[in-house]
């Protein structure tokens, strides 16, 4: 039976393995795994703030205002204006054309990882997943 140790151990070897594959696969769309994660965030919640996609992608506010900035800059992320004083990002067409394609390679990544699984295994270890990090949420509270 595996310990506790074992099993979060096997989770972040396998969390390191897609994202060392992930950010040589994004490399040559020349994107990392956090800039395809903003864009892919910001499809999916257009109306995201800067604050939300630091949450989401895992950053502070402050080296997300600075990643947006560095996007806007390359043509994958326009400002646009929210109520009030605040600051929205949406995707330009560049942006959702690489968004796209990082989409394809991050399916290849998790493909070699989840491939031989069978659908029923794959709901499943969802569900053991997101149970774990339920309980691990309630008892952080």
């Amino acid at each position: 039976m595996a310990t506790l140790q074992e099993v979060g151990l096997a989770v972040k070897r396998l969390q390191w393995r897609h994202h060392r594959a992930a950010n040589q696969g994004l490399a040559t769309l020349g994107l990392s795994l956090v800039q395809w994660d903003v864009l892919r965030h910001l499809d999916a919640q257009p109306e995201a703030s800067l604050h939300d996609l630091a949450q989401l992608t895992f950053q502070t506010d402050q080296s997300m205002g600075a990643l947006a900035v560095r996007m806007v800059e390359r043509g994958l992320l326009e400002r646009v204006g929210g109520p009030g004083r605040a600051v929205r990002h949406r995707l330009t067409g560049r942006g959702e054309e690489v968004r796209g394609a990082g989409s394809a390679v991050l399916d290849e990544v998790l493909r070699e990882s989840f491939g031989g699984l069978a659908p029923d295994q794959l709901d499943r270890l969802h569900d053991l997943l997101s149970q774990a990090l339920a309980t691990a949420g309630a008892s952080a509270r």
